[in-house]
This record gives structure tokens, C-alpha cells and sequence, in this order.
């Protein structure tokens, strides 16, 4: 005989209204951006991307004769932040779903599409540095390059800490997520958050990766444990 768990199970699997699987959409936000990074030192030889706050004439050096890599680098973020969207945009609907009637879940969608934007447009003005006209004024380079940095470094990250807070949150909260996932999000959304300091001081750079990949890994395991409905049970 049918269950009422069982049959809650097949609609839960089956819910047309649920959106697309956070995790998956996760993990390929997470893929491509990593294989940009990956790809990009690869076709310059291993030769990492360099910083903004390098030499004016390593990174105009850098830029001329690895124009595949950043070409690649700036296709591959733009790319990232398409599933980023889609994430941010599900997640808010699925925690309006569960009943969240909180700030968070708009949090949530407004930081990460701010996110997605702001990591899309470093990934064009990447593509612009690729360009050979472009690579032949230093001035242009320079200037260009601390634009990429400051859109996809801490505008993205402290913006990504936004949609992580708002899901953390209400996860919390709502015991949507395991307590330990939900604090150590709260956790990075701070850490994310201190990435402002970046714009003040060159040193605080660091909180940059801390934040971005944690975020990552911890929206991929979110994405995986966030309910999809709530279960009730019967007594």
C-alpha cells in the first residue's frame, strides 16, 4: 500500500514548480569559474593572472602576449555568471516556497544577481584587455585592469556574501539547513562582507579568495540540502 511519505516523496521529485536543482546550478556556477582560472594560466604558460597591484610593465607585458588567456579568462567568468542568476533567482522562489516571509530570501535574490553582474561585467572588460589595439597603451591596460579587479574582486565577492547571508539566515532560523551549515554561512558572509576593505588598504586582498571560495563550496552544499518543501508530519 502507498504511503503518505511515499507520496509525498514523488511530488517532491516531481514538482514542476521547483525549479531547477540549486547544487547543480552550483556546481557549474563553480566549474566554470574555476576553469577560467585554470584555462587562463594554461595557455600563458602557468603563468598566473597578474595583479592589479603588480608592475605597470609586467602586467602590460603580461597582457600582449597572452591574449588567448585572457580572452579565455573574460569568456569563461561572463559565462560563470549566468547559472549565478538562475541560482539566485530559484533560491529566493524556493525559501518564498518554504514559507520564509523574511527580508532574507530578497537578500538573497538581490545579492546574487547583483553578484552575477557585477561578475559578468568584469568578465567583458576582461575580454576588452584581450583586444591587440588595447594591450598597445599601458595607460589603457592599467586602467582597465583595476576596473576588471574591482568588479569581479570586491564588488562580486562582498555582493555574493549578500546571497549567502540571505540564505544562511533564514536556514537558520526556519531549521531549513543544518545548524552548522547555517552558521559557518553567516561566517563567510561576514568574511565576505570585510572584503570592502580591499578598496582601502592593497593588504586586506587576501580576504578576497578566503571569501570567494568558501562561498562557493558553501552554496554548492546548500544548494544540495535546502528542502524543497516542508514536511509535515502526521501524528
Amino acid at each position: 500500500m502507498e504511503t503518505i511519505e511515499s507520496r509525498t516523496s514523488d511530488r517532491t521529485r516531481h514538482d514542476p514548480q521547483a525549479g531547477p536543482p540549486l547544487g547543480i546550478l552550483a556546481v557549474v556556477f563553480t566549474a566554470l569559474f574555476l576553469a577560467g582560472l585554470v584555462l587562463s594560466a594554461l595557455l600563458a604558460d602557468g603563468r598566473p593572472f597578474p595583479s592589479p597591484f603588480g608592475a605597470a610593465d609586467r602586467i602590460t607585458a603580461y597582457f600582449r602576449e597572452h591574449t588567448d588567456a585572457t580572452r579565455v579568462s573574460g569568456a569563461l567568468q561572463f559565462a560563470a555568471s549566468v547559472p549565478l542568476a538562475i541560482y539566485a533567482a530559484t533560491v529566493s522562489a524556493r525559501l518564498h516556497k518554504l514559507g520564509v516571509r523574511a527580508p532574507g530570501a530578497t537578500i538573497a535574490l538581490a545579492g546574487g544577481v547583483l553578484a552575477s553582474a557585477f561578475l559578468a561585467c568584469s568578465g567583458l572588460v576582461t575580454w576588452v584587455l584581450s583586444r591587440p589595439e588595447v594591450t598597445e597603451r599601458p595607460e589603457l591596460v592599467r586602467a582597465l585592469q583595476y576596473l576588471a579587479f574591482g568588479l569581479g574582486g570586491p564588488g562580486h565577492v562582498v555582493l555574493l556574501g549578500l546571497l549567502v547571508a540571505g540564505l544562511a539566515v533564514p536556514g537558520l532560523l526556519a531549521r531549513l539547513l543544518p545548524r552548522a551549515l547555517a552558521v559557518a554561512g553567516l561566517a563567510i558572509a561576514a568574511v565576505a562582507e570585510l572584503a570592502t576593505l580591499v578598496l582601502l588598504a592593497d593588504g586586506t586582498a587576501l580576504l578576497l579568495p578566503v571569501a570567494r571560495f568558501t562561498a562557493l563550496g558553501w552554496l554548492i552544499a546548500a544548494g544540495f540540502l535546502l528542502p524543497r518543501r516542508r514536511v509535515r508530519t502526521e501524528g
